[in-house]
C-alpha cells in the first residue's frame, strides 16, 4: 500500500445498483407455468444437455420462492384468473417471460375461449416466439432477460421504498 495502490489490490469499486441487479440475474428462479406442448420444451432446457443449473437457474415449484415465471403454451380464459393469482403471490421483484406462439399472441387458436397474448394481462419482459420454440430460444430468452436486469436503476433502493426501479427502455 503506497502511494501508487492507495486502495490495495483485493478492492472492488463499484455502484450498489450493479452489484445488487449482478446478483438478481445469476440467480433467477423461474416458476414454471407449463400449459401446453411448449412446457415440453422448458423441461428439456432444464434438462443436461442444456443445463440452466450453469446460468444459477433454478426452477421452483412455489411462487413465493419465485421472481420470473415462464409461461408456456396455450392460455385460456379459464386458466387465466389462475394464472394471475400465482404471479400475484411472486415476490418483486419479479419478471415475465412469453414462451410460444400461443402465449405470445394466442398462436392458431383465434377462438373466444384462448387469451390472445399473456400481455393482456400480466407485464411480458421477454417473448419467445416458436410453435414450439426451441430449448435454446429459451435458454437466449433468459439471457436477455438477465441483460434487461443488468440496465435496471435503483433496484435496491426500491426494496426500501426509496423510488421506484427505472427499468431500461
Amino acid at each position: 500500500m503506497g502511494v501508487n495502490q492507495p486502495l490495495g489490490d483485493n478492492i472492488v469499486i463499484t455502484s450498489l445498483d450493479k452489484l445488487v441487479n449482478w446478483t438478481r440475474k445469476s440467480s433467477i428462479w423461474p416458476m414454471t407455468f407449463g400449459l401446453a406442448c411448449c412446457a415440453i420444451e422448458m423441461m428439456a432446457a432444464g434438462a443436461s444437455s442444456h443445463d440452466l443449473d450453469r446460468f444459477g437457474i433454478i426452477f421452483r415449484a412455489s411462487p413465493r420462492q419465485s421472481d420470473c415465471i415462464i409461461i408456456a403454451g396455450t392460455v385460456t380464459k379459464k386458466m387465466l384468473p389462475v394464472i394471475k393469482t400465482v404471479y400475484e403471490q411472486m415476490p418483486e421483484p419479479k419478471w415475465v417471460i412469453a414462451m410460444g406462439a400461443c402465449a405470445c399472441s394466442g398462436g392458431i387458436f383465434d377462438t373466444y375461449s384462448v387469451v390472445q397474448g399473456i400481455d393482456e394481462a400480466l407485464p411480458v419482459d421477454v417473448y419467445i416466439p416458436g410453435c414450439p420454440p426451441r430449448p435454446e430460444a429459451l435458454l437466449y430468452g433468459i439471457l436477455k432477460l438477465q441483460d434487461k436486469i443488468m440496465q435496471e436503476r435503483n433496484s435496491f433502493g426500491a426494496a426500501f421504498g426509496l423510488g421506484e426501479r427505472v427499468s431500461a427502455v
